[in-house]
């Protein structure tokens, strides 16, 4: 991509400052995420930046999905955090307040089958993906959290721990998180044998147990090795 009219994107030189170091250095004490890094985007000539972040690559059930939110400029949400540091009452009084002030906000989604044939990475970058193809405005800078998306066409920087740190991808972690939890209630009403409401697909002793005795359904990733060491003891739920 050619950014003729840009500076040089913000993340590709090793000299850019860390938010997480003090004046005098030494690592700071953080307080949750910011908008350090949107604000220097910003400076180098961006004006839509989008973080994007996903929820469900560790799960043993369901889908993963894919998140991405463009930010007014100083937004500030009380107890915005990476979803993980959140309760599930509060995820979705987030979730809320993001879909009602963004600027713009999507959400993608790839399904077990895609995470058994392409992989959980891969499925997540797709995921992503769709995303972005439902992201209007379009971005024109992205923030994600610690992977690099290519084949998007759009300067981006993977930021590590970025739900911790941006703003913006920790909104886009809070709804990734709640719309795959919804999904895994949904699951539960098709295949009540699991309790997916409960452990939301992740491989709990209560998860591991369900699985055991029913062996998996098609909720399940047959690739994953806990779901693969299990599919032939018994018949499976259809």
């Amino acid at each position: 991509m050619t950014l003729h009219s840009r500076k040089r994107p913000p993340g590709n030189d090793s000299s850019l400052s860390d938010p997480t170091l003090g004046m005098d250095g030494e690592k700071a004490i953080f307080q949750g995420p910011t908008h350090f890094f949107e604000e220097e985007a910003r400076r180098c000539g961006y004006r839509r930046v989008a973080g994007l972040d996903e929820a469900g690559r560790g799960p043993l059930a369901g889908p993963v999905v894919g998140a991405a939110v463009i930010l007014p400029r100083r937004f500030f949400l009380p107890g915005l955090d990476d979803s993980k540091r959140v309760n599930a009452q509060d995820r979705e009084l987030l979730f809320e307040a993001i879909t009602q002030r963004a600027l713009a906000w999507s959400i993608g989604v790839a399904t077990e089958t895609e995470i058994d044939t392409l992989n959980i990475l891969e499925a997540t970058k797709l995921a992503w993906k769709r995303a972005l193809e439902l992201l209007k405005p379009p971005p024109d800078f992205l923030l994600i959290d610690a992977v690099t998306l290519h084949g998007v066409g759009v300067p981006q920087r993977a930021v590590i721990k970025g739900d911790n740190l941006s703003s913006s991808i920790a909104a886009a972690s809070i709804l990734a998180k709640v719309h795959r939890d919804r999904c895994m209630q949904d699951y539960h009403l098709r295949y009540p044998s699991y309790n997916f409401h409960i452990h939301k697909g992740y491989p709990t002793p209560e998860h591991l147990c369900f699985l055991d005795k029913f062996g998996p359904c098609p909720a399940h990733r047959r690739s994953f090795r806990p779901v693969l060491a299990r599919s032939g003891s018994c018949g499976g739920v259809s």
